[in-house]
């Protein structure tokens, strides 16, 4: 028996020895790899790198982007904390960001249900309107959109803004939460149904708890596409063209006067 044992373990060792040995060939041959995901970080961080650089350099300071500052200037930081600005920037994009995140989840899974699940000719003509609205680039509307939202006293509102973006967004919204609702068996929804639960239950119940990994996709591309828009919300604040740019304000939007 001891012998055997021994023989056992002796296998066992030169098994694992050769499995060990063939992943570090392995990783040896793949070395081209990691120099490549290298090279992509660098390139990746470089943008950044530069952007932080140029902060903490003097406006005064003419030398290269690339080159390091030899005394690093804190004021460019002070003077952006002590104006307060950039907290209220801060604040005005999170509350936009959250509204406009919850308006967009709340509709967008409601209506892609709906769409989901009825297969009609009406239904497919709405699925590709949705996916022709998604073709419209915002900037082609920007002075339709501004000239309604000026009408109604909606430039430089929580609710405007919201209400503006949530429209841009939404179709991309319904897209996606039609798509996966899609991929759900209706045969849930039908054993829901026998059990004697009305089309709200079905949602809410059935439906709704299983578009958590499809909902964290629309937090990601939604949130980072609302959290970075620029055009709109610069050109719908009207104080920043009554106080700075009047001329550009009556050429740009002449004709909507």
């Amino acid at each position: 028996m001891g012998k055997i044992k021994q023989i056992f373990h002796k296998n066992k060792n030169t098994e694992f020895y050769d499995e060990t040995e063939e992943k570090m060939k392995f990783r040896a041959k793949d070395w081209w790899k990691y120099l490549v995901s290298i090279a992509l970080l660098i390139i990746y961080l470089f943008p950044f790198y530069i952007i932080i650089n140029v902060s903490l350099k003097a406006f005064s300071d003419t030398t290269s982007r690339i080159q390091f500052p030899e005394t690093i200037y804190w004021d460019n930081y002070n003077k952006i904390i002590q104006s307060g600005e950039i907290f209220t920037g801060i604040k005005n994009c999170l509350i936009i960001t959250v509204l406009v995140l919850l308006v967009e989840i709340v509709i967008g899974c409601m209506a892609a249900y709906g769409l989901a699940r009825n297969q009609s000719k009406l239904n497919e003509i709405v699925r590709s309107l949705i996916m022709s609205v998604m073709m419209i680039t915002p900037l082609t509307i920007l002075v339709g959109v501004y000239s309604t939202m000026s009408k109604i006293h909606a430039t430089s509102t929580y609710w405007g803004m919201v209400l503006v973006l949530s429209a841009f967004g939404l179709p991309l919204v319904i897209f996606l939460y039609t798509n996966f609702i899609s991929s759900i068996p209706v045969a849930l929804d039908e054993a829901a149904a026998i059990d004697g639960a009305s089309n709200f239950q079905v949602f809410f119940k059935i439906i709704l708890p299983q578009l958590k990994t499809v909902t964290v996709t629309v937090i990601i591309l939604q949130g980072v596409s609302v959290w970075n828009e620029y055009t709109y919300a610069y050109y719908s604040a009207e104080d920043v063209y009554e106080n700075n740019y009047t001329g550009y304000q009556d050429f740009l939007f002449s004709s909507i006067k």
